[in-house]
């Protein structure tokens, strides 16, 4: 038996309180974990990579470079800028004013790993080699 979208959200709509619907709602919050789990499993440490325009801060849009280790969780993943993209970073006049950069690269640093806690992987689009 097959049971349509319609049937799903009346049924919702119908339960008596807010456990039964908290329930729904963790039910729906696992099942698009593993969904994202699947749509991203391909991203890997190593994989070649483009920061989508999905990304937060605009700066860092467009950029490229390698997938580190993926957290615990598997939602996020550091990211290490290659060469091209950490000359841009570091001379994009958006990247804070002179003398105090949002991003730090050293003049002689030919890549660059973005801190913090890793770069969301629903941000990163995986990039071929040529």
């Amino acid at each position: 038996m097959t049971v349509t979208m319609d049937e799903v959200l009346d049924f919702i709509s119908q339960l008596p309180d807010a456990i039964k619907v908290s329930k729904v709602q963790e039910a729906s919050a696992r099942r698009l974990r593993e969904i994202d789990k699947e749509a991203f499993a391909g991203l890997v440490a190593g994989r070649r990579a483009r920061l989508n325009d999905s990304l937060c801060p605009a700066l860092l849009r467009g950029l490229t470079g390698t997938v580190q280790e993926r957290n615990r969780t598997g939602t996020r993943a550091g990211f290490l800028l290659d060469e091209e993209s950490t000359r841009i970073l570091r001379r994009d006049p958006r990247n804070g004013e002179p003398g105090k950069p949002k991003y730090r690269i050293p003049e002689g640093m030919t890549r660059f790993r973005l801190p913090g806690s890793g770069v969301p992987v629903a941000c990163l689009e995986e990039v071929q080699d040529d």
